[in-house]
């Protein structure tokens, strides 16, 4: 079943180190597909499979400039994916604070009942 929902394309986008290098490279501003394929040892039609992968993701724009085909970063293509992650950080360090308050209580209550047998011990030993 294919994946359609757009999280998912922007990950699957995101999980190959070729696409990722060149959304790096297309940090610096527009690209023609000619300058991003002499990047890489694949060929052209392999480069252009990675960016059709990127466009359908909503990370790039490609556009016809004169004979050039050129490619941008789009700035918005990686808003959902920071927002899913955030809420993703954001639930885990609410967990691992609640863990360690928890932890917390556990230790000092293991530390109060040390206390108590350590004070009956020495009830004892004065008998």
């Amino acid at each position: 079943m294919p994946v359609t929902d757009e999280l998912s394309l922007v990950f699957g986008a995101l999980a190959d180190p070729t696409r990722r290098d060149i959304l790096t490279r297309l940090r610096t501003g527009p690209i023609t597909v000619g300058e991003l394929a002499a990047n890489y040892s694949m060929s052209r039609p392999a480069i252009s499979q990675h960016l059709a992968v990127l466009e359908g993701a909503g990370l790039i724009v490609r556009t016809v400039n004169a004979q050039w085909r050129e490619c941008s970063i789009r700035e918005a293509g990686l808003d959902d994916a920071r927002a899913w992650v955030d809420e993703q950080r954001a639930d885990w360090n609410e967990r691992l604070d609640l863990l360690g308050e928890h932890l917390g209580a556990r230790r000092a209550e293991h530390r109060e009942h040390e206390s108590a047998e350590d004070t009956e011990s020495r009830r004892e030993e004065r008998r």
